[in-house]
């Protein structure tokens, strides 16, 4: 999964940049439920993102240790999420008023990377600093959407990202248990088709995800820079305005 390099400016990985549009798509089409039709559907591909973007911040934690002897903490991987973090909450909380129970996902995110950080690290500091980023999704996990476990998935993909392709089985469980699962589990055994799609989604996303990264796509992807952080609260100001608008 390494990422080549030339001796001008390192080489894009258009798989990494495919899976990081395909997150951004299920991502937009899960939160299209919140629209006002009725798409209870989207549930299920909906189910994708959040694994996609954790995996996508393990390759990056990854390929940072790959290529430094004693890699440090990444402070403008997590001072830009940190920013979004704040700056998607308003938006977050105007377009999912009446269903806003936990934070939005970057706190999540941000957590997971210092986990992850910490876990691929020989520094005691950033050991002890993913402890305590750990202790804070174990403490704070009702406010945080996916709770601890959804702290815990990137760490649980740079696990696998160097093995065999079948240990994805450990991030997908992972990815199931970070979501509703009792819900999911129960609605299965009363034969809802929602939830079994949502739990073979879970299951196998990461499979998926990893399966994709390991391609080389024949074709142009778009690169996904720092702009792309924008996507995120903008996606809610735009959806808010289109509920409007079919109001």
């Amino acid at each position: 999964m390494s990422e080549a390099h030339s001796a001008i400016r390192p080489v894009r990985d258009r798989a990494l940049d495919l899976l990081k549009w395909l997150a951004m798509l299920s991502m937009a089409l899960d939160h299209l439920r919140y629209v006002g039709w009725s798409a209870d559907w989207l549930y299920v591909p909906g189910r994708l993102a959040f694994a996609w973007f954790c995996l996508a911040i393990a390759v990056n934690v990854g390929r940072s240790v790959s290529q430094a002897v004693d890699p440090g903490i990444r402070w403008k991987y997590l001072a830009w999420l940190g920013m979004f973090s704040v700056v998607a909450e308003l938006p977050y909380r105007l377009y999912m008023a009446g269903e806003v129970t936990t934070l939005n996902v970057l706190p999540t995110l941000v957590l997971g990377l210092l986990v992850a950080q910490g876990a691929s690290s020989g520094s005691w500091p950033m050991r002890i600093m993913a402890v305590l980023a750990l202790g804070i999704g174990v403490a704070f996990a009702p406010s945080l959407m996916f709770g601890a476990y959804g702290v815990l998935l990137p760490t649980a993909f740079l696990l696998v990202l160097r093995g065999s392709l079948w240990l994805a089985v450990l991030p997908g469980v992972i990815c199931l248990l970070s979501n509703e699962w009792p819900k999911i589990i129960d609605g299965m055994l009363w034969g809802d088709p929602i939830s079994v799609g949502a739990l073979i989604a879970c299951l196998i996303g990461p499979w998926l995800g990893l399966a994709l990264l390991r391609w080389r796509p024949a074709f142009a992807v778009w690169p996904m820079r720092r702009w792309a952080y924008l996507i995120y609260p903008l996606h809610f100001l735009l959806l808010f305005g289109l509920r409007h608008a079919l109001a």
